[in-house]
């Protein structure tokens, strides 16, 4: 079976966001960073070239695919930041409705400006996507940077 390619490594958080964002997403990665950090309890790494990833988890699917992942991360695309979650938990679409402008995939959620979201319920999303995986998962897992 083919080896994950987003693994945890030891570039800077804060050269990658300096690098890849504009001014306004810069303040919103800030924020969006206080967040994680407060809900994992776990600092931000760079999971692969283009993740902000917080905490880990190892996940084992009925295919036979095991590997590790973040708990919770963000990537910057473009104009938008995408924040990835487990979206498919009870509550999750009544938050989602009261979100604010949004895009959402599988498992990820697509924003232009964090000021255009409701904060408590963004907070909310993201403790209840945390919990869901670690429901599923189990607790997280210890995580190793690629030069390890």
């Amino acid at each position: 079976m083919p080896e994950a390619k987003t693994k945890p490594t030891d570039a800077s958080v804060d050269d990658h966001i300096a690098a890849k964002a504009s001014v306004a997403q810069q303040a919103d990665c800030k924020t969006l960073m206080a967040l994680l950090k407060k809900v994992t309890r776990q600092g931000p790494k760079m999971w692969g070239p283009s993740i902000v990833g917080y905490g880990a988890y190892q996940y084992n699917y009925a295919s036979g695919r095991t590997g590790t992942s973040c708990l919770v991360g963000f990537a910057i695309r473009g104009r938008e930041i995408v924040l990835y979650l487990a979206p498919s938990w009870d509550g999750a679409a009544e938050l989602l409705s009261r979100l604010g402008p949004h895009k959402m995939g599988k498992g990820c959620l697509y924003f232009k400006r964090l000021a255009e979201l409701d904060a408590s319920v963004l907070a909310q999303l993201v403790i209840g996507s945390v919990a869901e995986i670690e429901r599923r998962h189990g607790p997280p897992a210890s995580v190793h940077t690629s030069g390890e």
